[in-house]
């Protein structure tokens, strides 16, 4: 049972958790025929958004949610537009959860809460950082713990779609990791990554242990990062992942491949389905060390 994580851990380890929070980012429109999700906020008026369908909306297009009029002002080489509004759109009253597409339903009231984890704090992701679900306050305060923000996007999800897996570009997602953080970061023995989010910005970040034994430069870092770490890779920062079960052809699965062998991810699945865990963003997780 997850009750059991601390068990696992050692005096010297130090959990790296993502404090972005969920924003209510998907919108329709009035008509019903138009779906955006909102990616980045760029002034108060426009926003960077991925448009369903596409086609329909090449720049120039208006649509209007709740009245308010957007205007799609460019469209960028990877299809996303960029959205202009007549005034302000306030997606805490305009927008909803995106929920995974698995889990074929809308979003609810009650998942502004359930979709959160207890420490979120930094508002943009798109989609909650899973792997932190699993903690409520009272197990984190028993574990040394540090925090950065990558505000999860549609590239932590995207599934790889070409012949040529090194063909599959990710969307940039922005990163923050504090000088706290990464001073905590050097310091410790073992560097676990709650989430595969936290363990992209880490490794973004990596110094490869160069420097006087540093993991990451002990200075606050702000960026985007487009990482896709799939095997081989040689991991620079992190030495344990908590992560949970991922759907097939995802970067995420590549990401744990990469970490622990594909070998024993896939016999990890294997036992996973034949105990009949529960995969997913609601789902089980494995702890690997």
């Amino acid at each position: 049972m997850f009750r059991e994580f601390p068990d696992f851990c050692r005096a010297d380890d130090l959990l790296v958790l993502n404090d972005t929070k969920v924003v209510p980012a998907r919108v329709l429109s009035d008509d019903g025929k138009i779906e955006l999700l909102c990616l980045e906020r760029l002034s108060s008026v426009v926003w960077r958004c991925l448009v369903r369908p596409g086609k329909r909306m090449k720049a120039g297009r208006k649509l209007a949610v709740a009245g308010i009029i957007g205007t799609v002002m460019e469209e960028f080489d990877n299809g996303d537009r960029l959205v202009c509004w007549d005034s302000p759109l306030d997606l805490s009253r305009h927008g909803h959860l995106a929920l995974p597409h698995y889990m074929g339903r809308a979003d609810e009231p009650i998942d502004r809460e359930r979709y959160q984890t207890v420490f979120a704090r930094e508002e943009g992701a798109i989609a909650a950082p899973t792997a932190g679900l699993h903690f409520t306050s009272e197990i984190l305060e028993r574990l040394p713990h540090a925090f950065l923000t990558l505000h999860v996007g549609v590239g932590t999800f995207r599934p790889v779609s070409v012949e040529v897996v090194s063909d599959h570009v990710m969307h940039a997602e922005k990163f923050t990791v504090s000088e706290e953080t990464a001073r905590r970061v050097n310091a410790a023995g073992r560097v676990v990554a709650v989430g595969t989010t936290v363990a992209r910005a880490l490794e973004a970040i990596g110094m490869g242990n160069r420097d006087g034994g540093q993991r990451v430069e002990g200075v606050e870092h702000v960026g985007e990062t487009d990482i896709f770490i799939r095997p081989p890779y040689s991991f620079r920062v992190v030495s344990g992942l908590l992560t949970n079960f991922h759907l097939p052809q995802s970067t995420l699965i590549m990401l744990v491949s990469a970490f622990v062998g594909k070998e024993l991810v896939f016999e990890a699945y294997r036992q996973a389905v034949a105990e009949r865990y529960r995969f997913y963003s609601y789902g089980d997780c494995m702890l690997v060390v």
